[in-house]
């Protein structure tokens, strides 16, 4: 289960499988009031809503968005429960038709929209009637945004959840050119704004907040997690955000201690010296000690970092 391993140079967490439409009960069923169909699925498009809890003893962690905050603001901007299934997408390239009038809002990293051309807002609630496509281009800043539609995505839940888990592959597939997304039911109560006046990611150097971890004993070097000089490494993903730049040594005793149950947010020293920060789809348990855990806030902010980003750990006493 551990994530690092020095003969590998890939990301950290596994290749993707291949994409295939998920299934919404039989196939080729169309099932809800309004359906939206993809025409081009960007980097990686995945359905997420909060997430799967109650299942690390099993071994299958809760997985869900990775900018929770993001992806509860655009459900409340089109007053679906704050948990209903959403689109996260991957530096932008999302293009949907609507079949049916739905009303939609975007939030997260701000991914330039169109609606058939015309530019739409970020942050905002606006309405794709049939036969009309929504784009999103490339955000400037940020990582991930999240497309949330009145009545949420209503594909079938996989353990309570419609989260796709990357690690685990759980959940409904990555979304495909031609994947039709069912919706639910509208819900009774209706949007009272139009506009949430919130900020986007940074494009700069970001501050995360941690307290200690359990393992941080093991840090041959006390104040090695606060130096300057932190980057986002490319082999980053939902799994986890790694860390580049600097090398911390670790201690060889952590090389003995036996695998141990992991949270999001949890910062791991593997032998290689570069720390990893894990996010939604991390595993349930890992080798490697655990020196620091960031605040739960700076997790949904951790999740919207850019390789080559600037980052620095602001690490409590």
């Amino acid at each position: 289960m551990a994530v690092d391993r020095d003969h590998l140079g890939a990301a950290v967490g596994p290749r993707p499988g291949t994409a295939r439409p998920p299934a919404a009960g039989r196939p080729g069923e169309i099932r809800g009031d309004s359906v939206i169909e993809v025409l081009a699925p960007g980097p990686l498009a995945t359905i997420q809503d909060l997430g799967r809890p109650g299942f690390a003893a099993v071994g299958v962690g809760r997985s869900g968005a990775a900018d929770r905050a993001a992806l509860t603001l655009a459900n409340r901007l089109v007053a679906n429960p704050e948990g209903a299934a959403c689109v996260e997408t991957l530096l932008g390239g999302l293009t949907v038709r609507a079949l049916r009038q739905v009303w939609v809002a975007i939030a997260g990293a701000p991914a330039p929209a169109t609606v058939d051309g015309t530019p739409a807002g970020h942050h905002a609630l606006f309405t794709l009637r049939p036969g009309q496509r929504l784009r999103l281009g490339t955000p400037p800043t940020g990582l991930r945004t999240y497309l949330a539609v009145r009545g949420g995505v209503d594909v079938p839940p996989v353990l309570g959840s419609r989260s796709r888990d990357t690690l685990s592959g759980i959940g409904p597939e990555p979304l495909a050119v031609g994947t039709l997304l069912p919706i639910g039911p509208e819900p009774p109560a209706w949007p009272v704004t139009e506009v949430a006046p919130v900020p986007v990611p940074p494009g700069g150097p970001v501050t995360l907040r941690a307290i200690r971890g359990p393992r941080d004993h093991f840090l041959t070097d006390p104040l090695a997690l606060r130096r300057d000089g932190w980057t986002v490494s490319s082999r980053s993903d939902r799994i986890g955000l790694r860390l580049t730049g600097n090398v911390i040594p670790v201690d060889p005793a952590a090389a003995g201690i036996p695998s141990e149950g992991l949270a999001r947010g949890a910062v791991q020293l593997p032998p290689g010296g570069e720390p990893v920060v894990f996010l939604a789809d991390h595993p349930t348990t890992g080798g490697y000690p655990v020196v620091a855990v960031l605040l739960d806030a700076d997790v949904d902010r951790a999740s919207q970092l850019r390789p080559g980003q600037p980052v620095r750990i602001a690490l409590t006493d």
